[in-house]
């Protein structure tokens, strides 16, 4: 058959391979992030991707004649739709905390590296995976440098479990004019025993520092720690 030719089969081994490659550094950066969604996952995803867009660019020619026309982008549409529900299942909501944004975006954009590749626009797709890195590695961090509204800031307290600590984290914030609301907890071990680590947002008029400085002095609080949301991610 016309269709099934070596040098065919030379470009799609060659852009399946670097769609391997290109997904795999995509997911080495989410597995040094120590995220659920790692190397596996965006490399099945790239794969997935590369492999749709070669079957649409080269596995209905044997169908194709005067009466049947081939649509490509037929398929890459589906791929961008049907990727959206794979990254909806790494995003978790708690309350008004949203996690997984990022790593649901690494996902659709491995995606989008393996359809590159799939149809052979892999220079696109090395440049795409490049700007990522560029993003995750130097744009990130730089933009955690600049201030913080309230809105963009949860406080991290830990403290000793068992002693009724967190009544009075409450009570002290109420004190100082503070709204607080618990948006993520996890129990953790402390050199005395039991403990609970918790991201809380405060919402009020007066000073972080204050706060911060305030709740550390409690009895039973190990530590407090104002963060952007973006480091809780």
């Amino acid at each position: 058959m016309q269709f099934f030719t070596t040098q065919n089969l030379e470009i799609q081994i060659v852009t399946l391979t670097a769609s391997f490659v290109l997904c795999s550094l995509l997911g080495v950066e989410r597995h040094f992030h120590q995220k659920n969604a790692g190397v596996k996952t965006h490399v099945l995803v790239g794969m997935g991707a590369c492999i749709f867009t070669l079957i649409s660019a080269y596995g209905f020619a044997p169908v194709l004649g005067a009466d049947v026309h081939l649509d490509p982008s037929r398929i890459a549409a589906q791929i961008v739709s049907g990727i959206g529900f794979l990254g909806a299942g790494v995003i978790f909501v708690n309350n008004d905390s949203v996690r997984g944004l990022t790593t649901a975006a690494t996902i659709w954009l491995s995606a989008a590296i393996g359809m590159a590749c799939g149809a052979s626009m892999i220079p696109l797709a090395m440049f795409a995976l490049l700007l990522h890195y560029i993003l995750v590695f130097i744009i990130g961090p730089l933009a955690n440098h600049v201030p913080d509204t309230a809105h963009n800031k949860r406080t991290v307290v830990e403290y000793e479990a068992g002693r009724g600590v967190m009544r009075h984290i409450m009570m002290k914030a109420s004190d100082l004019g503070f709204k607080a609301t618990v948006t993520k907890s996890s129990p953790i071990q402390t050199e005395d025993g039991k403990g609970m680590r918790v991201v809380m947002k405060f919402e009020g008029a007066k000073p972080y520092l204050e706060l911060d400085t305030a709740l550390s002095a409690l009895d039973g609080v190990l530590a407090v720690e104002t963060v952007s949301r973006e480091r809780l991610e």
